[in-house]
């Protein structure tokens, strides 16, 4: 049986996890004195002992130019995204809230329900790494293990099952043997389905809505009046009423819990 652990998953994982870490952890680092990261000041250059090479710092600056891709991919905010987005449709105003107050939240719940996941890569990965303790190899199969955990705790087992036959490599023994660059793909398309679905149950109350107004409108005989017109006071009253942010936002919230 092949050993599943492809580097460059890792190193998408990490990339990720650093993004992360660096929000939660930026304020503790400097006043831990703990800001300097080994190998990158003025010294380092005749030191063969540092850490911080030209190819580090170029996959640096690469994998912060792929943060935004990389936090769409193995993070909570494609669910979070596609759920907020629907709501707004399904109330009927789709221009309001704005596209950037609708991403500015959807990316302040991304790190609140990964901060969990990104302060274990911080402790267990991180921080170990940069006071030496570890060598990279170690410290990138650490700060898998808590990413891969979230995302396969949110993977629906035939979607994980349909990307390792597509692979098409030998069956892995147990899910702890699933290849990374398979778990990812997976995680995604079951983050669509959950999403679509909870869409789905948010649309059911303002169809209602809309039906009822159709009806008394065409009972009434005002059949030149848009049903929209009418229904879309109401829904937003019945939004209102029932607290929809807060129950949308903590249903998303909760809907992570593993």
């Amino acid at each position: 049986m092949p050993s599943w652990k492809p580097r460059s998953g890792r190193a998408l994982l990490l990339g990720v996890s650093l993004g992360g870490v660096l929000l939660l952890s930026s304020g503790c680092v400097a006043a831990s004195g703990a800001a300097s990261v080994p190998g990158l000041g003025p010294q380092s250059v005749d030191d063969p002992s540092g850490r911080a090479t030209g190819v580090q710092l170029l996959l640096l600056l690469t994998t912060l130019s792929l943060a935004p891709a990389l936090l769409l991919m193995v993070t909570s905010f494609t669910r979070i995204i596609i759920v907020l987005s629907l709501v707004r449709n399904a109330v009927g105003v789709p221009q309001l809230p704005p596209n950037q107050v609708l991403v500015g939240l959807g990316f302040l719940l991304t790190v609140f329900v990964m901060a969990p996941v990104w302060q274990t890569v911080n402790g267990e990965a991180l921080q170990p790494y940069l006071a030496g303790q570890i060598q990279q190899g170690e410290a990138l199969t650490r700060a898998e293990a808590p990413v891969r955990t979230f995302m396969l705790a949110q993977t629906r087992e035939s979607d994980l099952d349909l990307f390792v036959g597509l692979s098409r490599e030998t069956r892995p023994e147990g899910i702890e043997q699933v290849p990374t660059y398979v778990v990812i793909p997976a995680f995604i398309l079951s983050e669509l389905k959950t999403a679509f679905l909870m869409g789905f149950i948010i649309f059911v109350p303002f169809l209602i809505i809309d039906i009822v107004v159709s009806s008394a409108l065409l009972s009434m005989g005002m059949m030149m009046l848009p049903p929209v017109v009418v229904s879309l006071p109401f829904k937003i009253l019945l939004f209102v009423l029932v607290d929809g942010w807060g129950l949308i936002i903590g249903s998303l919230v909760k809907s992570f819990a593993t």
